[in-house]
């Protein structure tokens, strides 16, 4: 893959549409702890970064773009946290809204939904165990490569 230092350096980058780019900016970095990278005009789109590895475009409403309406999700976030319930607190006191507080899942994750300024849902998840599918009720159809040599 050719490099380019326009553009975030993940393999996955989520496109968001927020009505206010700035404020929602704001909302991101309080909340999740994103770092800006690029700012594209003052309120037409913005690149982020977490932990280094991830990356998130949020962008101006417009066009064909809209930010979720009330009542209708159109996608969740996940996020891998280290701490969970530190980053729910934070997320909550930054004005995220709880739909779901933190909670054991059988799969080995400990994980929480909140919902920013625009409406997105963002679930912050964290491992608690090593779970292998079938353990919950899932097949295996091929293991992700990081867990080729049964390292976790």
């Amino acid at each position: 893959m050719k490099i380019n230092r326009s553009v975030p350096p993940a393999t996955v980058v989520p496109i968001l549409v927020y009505p206010d780019v700035r404020a929602a900016v704001a909302f991101l970095v309080d909340a999740f702890g994103f770092v800006e990278r690029t700012r594209i005009g003052e309120g037409h789109r913005a690149q982020l970064a977490v932990d280094g590895d991830w990356a998130v475009i949020v962008a101006d409403a417009g066009t064909d773009r809209s930010p979720p309406q009330q009542g209708g999700v159109t996608h969740t976030v996940r996020v891998r946290v280290a701490d969970v319930d530190a980053a729910f607190v934070k997320a909550r006191e930054a004005g995220a809204v709880v739909v779901e507080a933190p909670i054991d899942r059988d799969y080995g994750e400990r994980d929480c939904t909140v919902r920013d300024l625009a409406g997105h849902h963002w679930q912050l998840a964290e491992a608690v165990s090593d779970v292998a599918p079938e353990e919950f009720g899932c097949q295996t159809v091929s293991r992700w490569p990081a867990y080729e040599s049964g390292a976790s």
